[in-house]
C-alpha cells in the first residue's frame, strides 16, 4: 500500500495524521455543518481546505512531499468520508430529537417516517 496510500515510510503516521487527527476534525466539521443547518457543498469546502492542512501537517512533520496531488486527493477522500459521516450521524440525531412525533431512527446514520404519518416529499 506504500506508495499508493501514503508515502511515509510506515502505515502508523498515515493512520495518525490523515485517519484520526484529520478524521477526527473531518467528523468535527460535519456535524458543525448539520448543527447549522447548512448546505452540503460548505462541508465539500471545508474538507478541502482541511486536506491541505493534513497535507502539510505530513510535510512540517515527517517530511512528505508537500505539493502532490495525488496524495492530496487520498487525504481528501479519506476526510469526506468521515465528514460525510459526521454530518448524516449528526443530521439522524437533529431530525429524530427536534421532530420526533414525525421521523424515528432506524440506525446511526438514519431515520424514516413514524407509522401513520405521511411527509411530503420535499421534507422526506
Amino acid at each position: 500500500m506504500q506508495g499508493i496510500l501514503y508515502e511515509e515510510p510506515t502505515v502508523w503516521l498515515f493512520l495518525l495524521v490523515t485517519v484520526v487527527m484529520g478524521g477526527w476534525l473531518a467528523w468535527m466539521s460535519g456535524r458543525a455543518v448539520a448543527k447549522a443547518w447548512k448546505p452540503t457543498f460548505q462541508l465539500v469546502l471545508y474538507i478541502l481546505v482541511l486536506g491541505l492542512a493534513v497535507r502539510f501537517i505530513h510535510f512540517a512533520l515527517f517530511e512528505a512531499t508537500l505539493l502532490t496531488l495525488h496524495y492530496y486527493i487520498v487525504d481528501t477522500i479519506v476526510l469526506m468520508a468521515f465528514g460525510f459521516a459526521g454530518w448524516r450521524y449528526n443530521r439522524a440525531r437533529q431530525m429524530t430529537t427536534q421532530y420526533r412525533w414525525l421521523f424515528e431512527r432506524t440506525g446511526p446514520f438514519g431515520w424514516k417516517a413514524r407509522e401513520g404519518v405521511t411527509i411530503k416529499a420535499e421534507i422526506a
